[in-house]
């Protein structure tokens, strides 16, 4: 049910009914108990709409499907019916010609712009995606800053270009996908219209002029969003899909900064599984032009990331055994729940951070306790280092107090790159790399997007990465006081004792 949308005098408000087998309905009733209606004398099936507007309510369960064209919606059935939904609560029942009870839904205090579904008010156009499955994937698997994210599907592309990100600054990426469009090919553009930090001058440059060059560009985002944030990092240029733990930045997919996993999956099935994903969050009722965001004058304005890395793990061609696709807050959460619950052999976490209380840590310390050879790799860099060592140590200390194989450890760059963005694991012979964070909010709350990539090949090549990530070197968790008592004591001897203090293991 739709009782309360963004209209003036709810204009639009529907009951949706699902028949599940063709049958005659004649004298079937719906009801809330001040006023009844009769469904025709007609054999139905499928979706039934219930609605005063017919034309409105097609409206908005077009936006409710992610249907562009609407066409959805005129395909169902309707019954034009002036029956009116309450916004305090309803409880509408159906009920059969002898007046039986067929089916009930109830509710209370409905939120503006909301629908009721499977006993739960949800934003219109919120998805409930499945994971989507294709075997025998021709993959490219890859690292940042090792490799710069692979800009062939753009440059290739003949006919579509769909690109998510979380924020958009890489003239490098801009510059491909400007060319694209140019050469004829609908591209597409969908970002957060308020990421942590604010829009920086950069991006609003950036996209500025990917709109000039002919790109679409669209925010999610506003009053109504759907999610806390879009930070889904992905692409889909043609029968080729592209997925990343990275930003479109010159840090992230430029290669310039951090660790991050990526993969190029050419596969039309999976493709089309990321291009549906796409478009049901173009087509979503808080997606607005990217010329209508308003623009924070007070973002960060800091120069781009223009560092350079030595190449340590070349990337590889793979063919794995199977790709899921998996979104947030969909389907995601149970996803990662069975594969670490399942897990028998190895779990090798790499991330930024990870929710001491989360449910991923949970099971990966169940997994532990069930003798699988668990590591946990975190961050480093000086916004997350004093959370992730708290996580790193009591990690270690039940594993000490449990004797568990179980270890955390901070990662220590060591030149490599400049800081861990990743957000991996491995799982015996699975991968799953994508936008997804290691805590809750990510999972209940942002648009994010991961792949499963099944096999040896691809566990292996990315387990390679994580081994030389850990074996690099750590960084030993140092107390704030220590710091400041250090400090203190460096800058008193500074001329007197030339002497390098080393932390490292």
């Amino acid at each position: 049910m739709y009782p309360n949308p963004v209209a003036d005098g709810d204009v639009g408000e529907y009951v949706l009914l699902r028949v599940h087998d063709p049958i005659e309905v004649g004298g079937w009733t719906v009801g809330d108990g001040e006023t009844t209606i009769s469904l025709p004398n007609e054999t139905l099936s499928g979706l039934v709409l219930v609605a005063a507007n017919v034309t409105a309510a097609r409206r908005l369960r077009a936006s409710a499907s992610g249907s562009a064209t609407g066409s959805a919606g005129n395909a169902t059935p309707v019954v034009a019916a002036g029956l009116s939904l309450s916004n305090a609560g309803e409880r509408i029942v159906l009920a059969d010609a002898s007046g039986s009870t067929i089916a009930v839904a109830e509710y209370e205090d409905a939120p503006e712009g909301e629908r009721f579904v499977d006993g739960a008010f949800r934003p219109l156009g919120a998805t409930d995606f499945d994971p989507a499955t294709t075997a025998d994937v021709r993959t490219r698997a890859f690292v940042t800053p090792d490799l710069a994210v692979p800009l062939e599907p753009i440059r290739t592309a003949t006919g579509s270009v769909r690109l998510a990100g979380y924020t958009f600054a890489s003239e490098r990426v801009a510059d491909a996908l400007a060319r694209a469009a140019h050469r004829g090919v609908d591209v597409r553009v969908l970002v957060d219209d308020a990421p942590v930090g604010g829009v920086t001058p950069r991006q609003v440059r950036v996209l500025d002029r990917l709109v000039d060059a002919g790109v679409h560009v669209r925010a999610l985002g506003g009053e109504r969003a759907r999610f806390e944030y879009q930070h889904s990092k992905y692409l889909v240029a043609d029968d080729t899909a592209m997925v990343l733990t990275e930003n479109w930045k010159p840090s992230g997919a430029g290669g310039h900064a951090n660790r991050g996993w990526g993969v190029v999956l050419r596969d039309p099935g999976t493709a089309t599984a990321l291009r549906r994903v796409f478009d049901a969050d173009w087509t979503a009722p808080d997606a607005r032009n990217w010329t209508a965001v308003a623009v924070d004058d007070d973002a960060d304005p800091a120069p781009a990331a223009n560092g350079t890395y030595p190449a340590r793990v070349p990337s590889r061609n793979l063919t794995v055994d199977s790709v899921t696709v998996v979104t947030a807050p969909d389907n995601a959460e149970r996803t990662l729940v069975d594969a670490l619950r399942n897990a028998t052999d190895r779990v090798l976490v790499l991330q930024m951070g990870a929710e001491r209380d989360g449910v991923l840590l949970r099971e990966t310390i169940a997994a532990a306790r069930r003798g699988v050879d668990v590591r946990v790799l975190l961050s480093s860099a000086w916004y997350a280092r004093e959370e992730n060592a708290r996580v790193v140590d009591a990690l270690n200390a039940l594993a000490d107090r449990e004797s568990l194989q179980l270890t955390a450890k901070l990662v220590e760059p060591d030149g490599r790159f400049q800081k861990v963005h990743a957000k991996g694991v491995v799982v015996d012979d699975s991968v799953v790399l994508g936008s997804v964070n290691w805590n809750d909010h990510s999972l209940r709350e942002n648009r994010e997007v991961a792949v499963v990539l099944r096999g040896d090949a691809a566990a292996n090549y990315y387990a390679d990465a994580f081994d030389r990530d850990w074996q690099g070197g750590t960084r030993t968790p140092v107390p704030p006081w220590l710091a400041a008592t250090t400090a203190i004591a460096v800058l008193a001897l500074l001329g007197v004792l030339a002497r390098r203090i080393d932390f490292r293991d």
